[in-house]
């Protein structure tokens, strides 16, 4: 009975620390892109995201990976002869890089407000996708244990990848001709009277 204790609240914590993986960097590219913003609507963002962020990291995500990691321990605890399997040290060796992802995130919050990130909107867009496919390797490792299908996981991991790199650029371009566009309606035009008077 312990090992379904266990394992539910261990999807409950995976559910949520997830949930805080993905909306985080979304913080982020927010806060990085208030900058382009006029005063004083810059300051008022900047600080609304960074009070956002902090109770995102603090209270649900920290909380939701301790909880994962420690049903994880459970887990393993009743059924230690898990760690003999190969796809277990891959799954392992995922969380040991979404754990580094996590902390990392914490270094970034305390760069945005310090205003010494260097990272554009951009960048956190593409930074945003990171743990979305571990997500999806992590997934489909705890479906499929020893029968994992590498080539058919392998392709559809990479047309991920190549979906999300296409729709990031394809927003990038949006954003960019939507800039143009504003910038010429700005722009006030000058017309010439065949005197030469304006």
């Amino acid at each position: 009975m312990a090992y379904y204790w266990f394992k539910a609240f261990h999807i409950v914590g995976i559910v949520c620390w997830f949930a805080g993986m993905f909306y985080l960097p979304r913080l982020f590219v927010y806060h990085a892109e208030a900058y382009e913003q006029p005063e004083p609507a810059r300051t008022i963002l900047k600080n609304q995201y960074q009070v956002m962020e902090k109770r995102l990291y603090s209270i649900i995500m920290t909380p939701a990976m301790l909880l994962t990691v420690a049903m994880a321990i459970g887990l393993i605890t009743i059924e230690p002869d898990v760690l003999k399997q190969p796809w277990m040290h891959v799954k392992l060796a995922c969380v040991a890089l979404l754990l580094g992802y996590h902390y990392f995130c914490k270094r970034i919050m305390k760069k945005l407000a310090a205003d010494e990130c260097q990272m554009t909107g951009q960048q956190f867009r593409w930074f945003n996708e990171f743990p979305t496919v571990f997500f999806v390797i992590v997934v489909m490792l705890a479906v499929f244990k020893s029968n994992f299908p590498t080539n058919a996981s392998t392709w559809l991991i990479a047309a991920m990848i190549v979906g999300m790199a296409a729709a990031i650029q394809l927003y990038a371009r949006k954003r960019r001709l939507d800039k143009e566009r504003l910038a010429a309606e700005a722009t006030p035009s000058v017309s010439v009277s065949p005197e030469g008077s304006i």
